[in-house]
């Protein structure tokens, strides 16, 4: 039976000709290119060709792997269809589907407590970035699928998105100081030709890795917000938690989001739902050395469980924010830097809080503009 590492370097020797055993080199490509289009940092890659990874980053590794040379055997099968542009294009599309659907699998299953060390923690988006970024799979409408006049929207909005702006919200529950500090999200979106032949529908996949803070003052939530309303205080807005003497950073929030966008000649309605989340904990040791004692740790990662329980689905809910103004009218002229943004509010608990979520183009896949037959 062969070992997980020798089954691994089998299936790359396929992809990437002979193996080189005492260089641990491929004969077709560089490490450095074979890691990236594998979705794999430097380090991680490192580990596995040098059969030092732990069991699980192999079986992860050889399942990736699988689906490369599965992806590859379909487009063979695909290339002898001779029945038109329109099927293949379709049954391309479904490959993605499937794909999409094991990256999705993916991060369900990953474990908060998995061996993989902080270093490697962008596994968790690695199989989406791998979905959108390697010449293996693109998801993308291209300029040549595009009809012949053009309209057809969401072809410039296509890409990677990025969080333009942070934001946080404090919790309202019976023991106050907890907040939700949204920090970094990726999002890829691609144009939805099977649902819309209209090119007014947008599919976003998106990863959201925010954090959950403590503040040991245990101010209450009137504290941060304009009187009488649902507004946080720009005091508040502005606050930089890290800078803050009483706030302590408890948890990382780790989310994988489906969107659809609805585009329309001024305006873009966003609706989606959340199809996995874990949290990862700062350790044990690092909030002792803060908080005072492990009861303490204890007691405020009791809380946190109890915040992920009965409150965090409220983040989940874009129904309810308001639509975004589209970035520009003439849909052609949206370029990198191009940005959405939604007027949103959360409601946890009986207290309604207002705040923004901004997304910023910062890879677009299709910059030239169509050119009407």
């Amino acid at each position: 039976m062969k070992s997980p590492y020798n089954d691994f370097v089998f299936k790359l020797k396929k992809l990437y000709g002979g193996f080189d055993e005492e260089q641990k080199k491929f004969e077709k490509a560089p490490n450095s290119k074979i890691s990236r289009e594998l979705g794999y940092s430097d380090a991680q890659f490192s580990r596995l060709i040098n059969e030092s990874a732990t069991e699980g980053e192999y079986a992860r590794a050889n399942q990736n792997a699988d689906r490369i040379l599965t992806l590859l055997k379909l487009e063979e099968e695909i290339k002898s269809v001779r029945t038109g542009k329109t099927k293949r294009r379709y049954i391309v599309l479904c490959v993605f589907l499937i794909l999409i659907s094991a990256s999705l699998g993916y991060f369900i299953n990953q474990k908060i407590h998995d061996e993989i060390q902080l270093e490697s923690l962008n596994t968790r988006y690695d199989m989406l970035q791998w979905s959108f970024e390697t010449e293996y799979v693109n998801p993308y409408t291209k300029l040549v699928n595009l009809p012949s006049d053009c309209d057809f929207a969401c072809y410039k909005y296509q890409g990677k998105w990025e969080l333009g702006e942070t934001y946080k919200i404090p919790f309202f529950r019976e023991r106050s100081g907890f907040h939700y500090a949204a920090t970094e999200v990726l999002m890829y979106a691609r144009c939805m030709p099977e649902k819309s032949s209209k090119g007014d529908v947008l599919e976003g996949y998106e990863y959201q890795k925010h954090e959950i803070w403590y503040d040991t003052n245990e101010s209450p939530i009137d504290s941060f917000l304009v009187e009488n309303g649902t507004e946080l205080t720009e005091e508040y807005k502005n606050m930089d938690f890290s800078k803050q003497k009483s706030f302590i950073k408890v948890a990382y929030v780790h989310t994988f989001f489906r969107n659809e966008f609805k585009i329309d000649t001024t305006q873009i309605l966003r609706s989606g739902k959340v199809i996995g989340r874990d949290i990862e904990f700062v350790t044990n040791e690092e909030l002792e050395s803060q908080l005072g004692s492990a009861d303490m740790v204890d007691e405020i990662s009791n809380e946190v469980q109890k915040i992920i329980t009965n409150r965090l689905e409220d983040f989940s809910r874009p129904i309810s924010c308001g639509q975004a103004n589209t970035p520009d009218l003439n849909f052609h002229e949206i370029k990198e830097g191009s940005k959405l943004s939604f007027d949103c509010q959360l409601t946890t608990g009986r207290v309604s809080l207002d705040y923004a979520k901004v997304y910023v183009l910062k890879d677009q896949f299709i910059k030239n503009r169509c050119r009407p037959v």
